[in-house]
């Protein structure tokens, strides 16, 4: 080795290396997105980021990891070439070498740190970009068509989306720059080491037979067995991993289930049938997680015996060679250090299938959640526009998801001031008629006009955001981007103290701007309530109320209607109810009767 001129030949080295890197890399992707399951899905992941139609940024951070991974090789091919001369002048007793090499060493040294810091940089750079970008990408397609609800409906719905959000896209990121910069490092790293193993090597005799270059040829029959045996071993890992994550989302959400109706169970005194329900959840999460030890056990132990028996292999051959004089102490060194690359370079895809096996699970996961969006967004819906004034619903038919009829042709016309109460037995259809408007419940049939302007619904079940009580009385109103979600975009303070008043909720006009968990702090009735101060606070054109007073008392209840209807003496007012007490705020009412059979009849308000 020329240490003189070791930086021109490594610029120029490294020039080659990354040009037919990038080929190679980029017809290995192709051929890998056509022709592979797994690949295919990789690319439905990972191409929309790396589009440079999009933008240059992520391609480029790629192209800079690949370049400081390769340069990654030529260091650790320097350092070949430096135990032969090192230990060469140990070997001649040549005290100036010696020093000379350490000198080298300590240049060597330096480069390999700090290169291995801007790898560490520029790798971590990629993840977070990347997965911030899936993150976004993933969240919105979720939440792109309310596919998070409508996916319900889907025959196999995918199971916990929000894990394969938060932590597979986390794996898959990581996974993919480190198995795919692996790679590339173990490929380069062949083609390198194999050429010093070349010049290294000599004949062999086996059974009165010569072979040529032995070494060669021995360490690579010996890895790609041993290859074929790991991938044999291994391959069971992939389901098993995939059985984990899905396993261990389904306990955790039955703990998270637990804690969000704590209440509920703790006056069942259910406590016995949940931890009877996490104990059958939590074995099944053990049970895989042995069936994963024992075959992590034969597949890691077959790798470790793989590796020891390596250790020795160059000194076996190279042994007889350097006794009889053919061969220096530093090439014998060198040969040990080129065999080991070689050897853990081929070794790279057998130890590194345990990886790509949860690597796989997680392709399934990311892919199943994508596919599964698609399909509850090509699930059929209510035509639905926005035009005038009324509330129009014409030739409206409503089935169960077993095609039984609950609503049969209906059709009604509800002008501003109107106010509709829809009554009927449970398992009527009432709630489902609401969300078949809301575009909700696929299984309908028919239009609706809804008026121009805001439209609200209330469910059954209140719902606060994560935030300020402003920001939960506000919602869902969009506020300016770059604003804290407060809820000060569009209402001024009077506004919100007057709706809180009104609902009988003054005194929580000092903790408008107090984030917390105000679903845990207020009962349901005045969770109620703070939903019809959304309403008063909106003031939509057309509301839907399913229900909305439920956990109210009559009184409470006829105050808060005599409110809206004052308040709100143009909008039109659908409600779902069962109390007689909410007839007098209604001028009209519809009764369903079942089996698609309803009747529309006008009542004096």
């Amino acid at each position: 080795m020329n240490w003189g001129s070791a930086v021109p030949d490594s610029a120029l080295w490294l020039a080659e290396a990354y040009a037919i890197t990038v080929v190679v890399l980029v017809i290995t992707a192709l051929l890998l997105a056509r022709y592979t399951r797994w690949g295919n899905q990789f690319r439905r992941m990972a191409w929309p980021y790396f589009d440079p139609r999009r933008t240059v940024l992520p391609l480029s951070i790629l192209a800079s990891l690949l370049l400081l991974t390769i340069f990654g090789v030529r260091v650790t091919v320097l350092f070949s070439y430096w135990y032969k001369d090192f230990y060469d002048a140990i070997q001649n007793l040549d005290e100036t070498a010696f020093w000379h090499y350490l000198r080298v060493f300590a240049i060597l040294a330096a480069v390999h740190v700090a290169s291995s810091l801007v790898v560490y940089l520029v790798g971590q750079t990629l993840d977070i970009n990347w997965r911030s970008w899936l993150n976004d990408t993933l969240t919105d397609d979720w939440l792109d068509g309310r596919a998070y609800y409508r996916g319900n409906f889907l025959e196999n719905p995918v199971d916990n989306p929000d894990q394969r959000i938060q932590a597979d896209i986390t794996t898959f990121v990581t996974s993919s720059r480190t198995l795919s910069m692996g790679a590339v490092t173990a490929m380069v790293s062949i083609v390198s080491f194999t050429k010093i193993l070349w010049d290294l090597s000599g004949p062999l005799t086996v059974f009165g037979a010569e072979i040529p270059r032995a070494m060669i040829f021995l360490v690579y029959i010996y890895v790609l067995v041993t290859t074929a045996l790991a991938f044999w071993i291994g391959r069971p890992l992939i389901m098993l991993n995939f059985l984990n994550e899905k396993l261990g989302a389904t306990f955790r959400y039955a703990l998270v289930r637990l804690r969000e109706y704590g209440e509920s169970i703790a006056f069942y005194r259910g406590e016995n049938v949940e931890r009877r329900t996490l104990g059958l959840r939590f074995a099944a999460v053990i049970r895989n997680m042995w069936a994963i030890v024992f075959r992590t056990l034969k597949f890691s132990g077959f790798n470790l015996a793989v590796n020891q028996t390596a250790v020795v292999f160059p000194f076996l051959v190279q042994g007889s060679r350097l006794f009889s004089g053919q061969i220096t102490f530093g090439d014998v060194m060198q040969t040990a250090q080129a065999f080991g690359q070689v050897h853990n370079s081929l070794s790279f895809f057998r130890e590194s299938y345990a990886d790509f096996a949860s690597f796989r699970a997680t392709l399934i996961r990311l892919t199943g959640l994508a596919d599964a969006d698609r399909r509850a967004r090509a699930l059929p819906v209510l035509d639905a526009f926005s035009s005038g004034k009324h509330l129009i619903v014409r030739g409206l038919d409503v089935r169960t998801p077993v095609g039984e009829a609950l609503i049969s042709e209906l059709d009604m016309s509800l002008v501003p001031g109107d106010a509709l109460l829809v009554k009927g037995p449970s398992g009527s259809g009432k709630t489902t008629l609401l969300r078949s408007i809301a575009q909700l419940w696929p299984y309908t049939d028919g239009s609706v006009t809804t008026p121009v302007g805001s439209v609200l619904f209330l469910s059954q079940r209140p719902y606060l955001p994560l935030g300020s009580l402003r920001a939960g009385l506000a919602y869902p109103d969009q506020l300016p981007a770059g604003q804290p979600n407060t809820g000060r975009a569009n209402f001024d303070d009077d506004r919100f103290r007057d709706a809180l008043a009104h609902v009988h909720l003054a005194h929580l006009v000092g903790r408008l701007d107090e984030a917390a968990d105000w679903t845990r702090i207020l009962s349901p009735g005045e969770q109620q309530r703070l939903a019809f101060a959304r309403v008063l606070l909106i003031r939509p054109r057309t509301a839907f109320l399913d229900e909305a007073t439920s956990g109210i008392d009559e009184g409470l209840e006829y105050t808060l209607y005599d409110i809206l209807r004052h308040e709100l003496p143009d909008s039109i007012i659908v409600s779902v109810g069962h109390r007689s007490t909410l007839d007098v705020f209604h001028n009209r009412q519809l009764e369903l009767r079942g089996a698609g059979h309803w009747t529309l009849t006008d009542r004096e308000g």
